[in-house]
């Protein structure tokens, strides 16, 4: 994946690789005084932007196109245009400065716990970790050679051509060898072709250099046309609802994703909108539930829409969790030394939130 460097902005963006999570395993011993220390999360999101860059090229012989071909449209002038194909959001966990705890266990059945190389928690008291939602990613893809770039484009020019002196003369004898590649076709398709082929193999072999040959002395004509796609991960950290922020700019120049400060380029769009943000559990009369002591802290988060759009046309629409929306809340550290019964736990490391509670195998 290509990578683009985006400014500081009031909303924090920056550039960030989608990465493989690693993990590892802390126990709560006598050497640590039975704390285990973690940190919990922010949620970013990882908006993978997928652009189609297309190159158009003269061919040699444009300006005898009508006159020779009876082609109105031959390619006159080379260019390049660009567009967004696609935008994936990838919501992530990183870590939260702010929200770093330490939480003491009892030494009677201390428990382990997983983290991530961010210092993320994953797990208590098992090795399995919560893997999300599997996303597919774009991959680049480079552009198909032009006809004029095939050994056939070579076969193609006759040794007269070679040697004419004159571009229209190159041209004229272009054409002539174009409609006797045509008739030979034809001559082969319905079986009037003095060469006799073997099998069908060798046929479709025959027909397929005659129809290469053919495409590029038009392409000479009509010109070449490349398409090649890149892709570009661009991190963009919400803190509160936003219309309409410039995340990434897309330009033809640099054939793809720029940043929002390159005003070669235009915009992409970002819009996000909160719509339910994380409460402190109540008891049965409405009363907040207290922090309990000591407890494990992790994330019940809150709840966003978040928009892509670029040139008029909305890319993406997608509800994510998002941990800086919601508020800390903690379970009693026992829960996961009881000698009789412990417990264990699995969190989402996108946003510290719990996904399983349950007990210890």
């Amino acid at each position: 994946m290509k990578r683009i460097a985006l400014p500081l902005l009031a909303l924090a963006c920056a550039v960030s690789p989608i990465v493989a999570q690693t993990t590892q395993k802390f126990s709560a011993t006598k050497a640590n005084d039975y704390v285990l220390t973690y940190t919990l999360p922010n949620t970013v999101l990882d908006l993978v932007i997928e652009t189609e860059l297309t190159e158009r090229a003269p061919g040699e012989f444009y300006k005898y196109a009508k006159k020779y071909l009876k082609a109105s449209d031959p390619i006159a002038a080379p260019s390049r245009s660009v567009t967004v194909k696609s935008v994936t959001i990838v919501p992530r966990g990183v870590a939260n400065p702010e929200e770093r705890y330490g939480v003491k266990f009892s030494a009677g059945n201390p428990p382990f716990m997983i983290l991530n190389d961010q210092g993320l928690p994953l797990a208590i008291n098992t090795e399995t970790v919560y893997e999300g939602t599997s996303v597919t990613l774009p991959v680049p893809q480079a552009a198909s050679p032009t006809p004029l770039e095939t050994a056939a484009a070579r076969q193609a020019q006759s040794q007269d051509m070679l040697n004419a002196t004159s571009t229209a003369k190159r041209a004229e004898l272009a054409a002539e060898q174009i409609f006797a590649l045509r008739e030979s076709r034809n001559e082969i398709i319905s079986g009037q072709s003095e060469k006799a082929f073997p099998d069908g193999k060798s046929l479709q072999l025959a027909l397929d250099n005659l129809n290469a040959q053919e495409a590029a002395l038009t392409a000479m004509f009509m010109g070449t046309e490349k398409v090649s796609t890149a892709v570009t991960t661009v991190t963009y950290e919400p803190f509160d609802d936003v219309d309409d922020q410039i995340v990434a700019r897309v330009s033809a120049n640099a054939g793809g994703a720029v940043d929002p400060d390159d005003l070669t380029g235009d915009p992409i769009y970002l819009s996000l909108q909160i719509i339910e943000e994380g409460h402190m559990p109540v008891d049965d009369k409405g009363n907040t539930v207290a922090f309990p002591k000591n407890g494990f802290a992790y994330t019940i988060p809150g709840k966003a829409i978040v928009t892509i759009s670029y040139d008029g046309r909305q890319l993406a629409r997608q509800q994510v969790e998002l941990a800086q929306a919601g508020v800390t809340y903690g379970l009693a550290p026992n829960l996961f030394t009881d000698k009789k019964a412990p417990m264990y736990l699995i969190l989402d490391p996108t946003t510290g939130a719990t996904r399983e509670l349950g007990p210890a195998k």
